[in-house]
């Protein structure tokens, strides 16, 4: 799964986190997710995530610092099914290895959080990428994009992948193109493009609070590299009393190794 929280600001109203919180958390647990990775999570959401999600354990840092300052780009997993073998965070910049560094034309600090996994059941290792793209800037997108391609290839060779995230691009806009682009053998495939069954609810992902969402193109996505199968792959659109538990839908892929 993959998740933007849509951090924690007063102005919301009743969308504020503090009426949110539980709703949020009890979609990660009701679809039963082995692994999700969240954007948006200020420190005290982190902390509230963590309190509600008992069998989980988070992996990540704020963006700003490296440490506990700032959004995370966090992943949280499954301790009965998965086993940490590795994991580290890099920026979204020209020194990626630099905390709190900005890249190119971005209005933010991004950061991708990522771990090397071993399932318990069948012993596989894989790895998960997190990451949340800036919302201005298009040179930060498309040089961004071009970045976790070669940084996948560099940190799992050619083990198996999952890749989650806001984009903040459409499957029109450049950013996701060059991370589809079947030339390109570093690429990554949508799950919902390979899903064995037909995607289930909306096909936008963005609601912004409103009674419905603001368009019919996703910017938050699943990406496998290797061999996986995809079962199944969902927008989860569940309002309560017509409150959604994030501005963003949760975007959900069943998937085998």
């Amino acid at each position: 799964m993959t998740y933007n929280v849509r951090l924690n600001v007063q102005s919301d109203s009743l969308n504020a986190w503090p009426y949110r919180k539980d709703k949020l958390a009890s979609v990660i647990l009701f679809h039963q997710v082995n692994i999700v990775g969240v954007q948006e999570a200020l420190p005290e959401q982190m902390d509230d995530l963590r309190e509600r999600l008992t069998k989980y354990k988070s992996l990540g840092v704020g963006r700003e610092d490296g440490k506990n300052k700032g959004e995370y780009s966090a992943i949280f997993y499954d301790t009965a099914r998965l086993e940490v073998l590795q994991s580290q965070t890099f920026w979204l910049s020209q020194t990626p290895g630099i905390a709190g560094s900005k890249g190119w034309d971005a209005a933010i600090t991004r950061i991708v959080t990522w771990s090397k996994f071993k399932d318990k059941k069948t012993k596989k290792i894989f790895f998960h990428f997190n990451t949340h793209f800036d919302h201005i800037g298009p040179e930060a997108r498309r040089e961004s994009a071009k970045m976790v391609l070669q940084k996948v290839k560099e940190i799992a060779g050619n083990s198996p992948v999952v890749f989650t995230g806001d984009f903040n691009s459409r499957p029109s806009d450049e950013p996701i193109k060059i991370i589809t682009d079947k030339n390109n053998p570093l690429h990554l495939t949508d799950t919902k493009e390979i899903s064995q069954t037909p995607h289930y609810g909306p096909t936008g992902t963005f609601n912004g609070f409103q009674p419905t969402e603001r368009d019919d193109d996703p910017i938050d996505y699943i990406f496998v590299k290797g061999k996986w199968q995809v079962l199944n792959h969902a927008t989860i659109s569940e309002t309560w009393g017509g409150r959604f538990a994030s501005d963003h839908f949760a975007v959900f892929a069943a998937i085998l190794l």
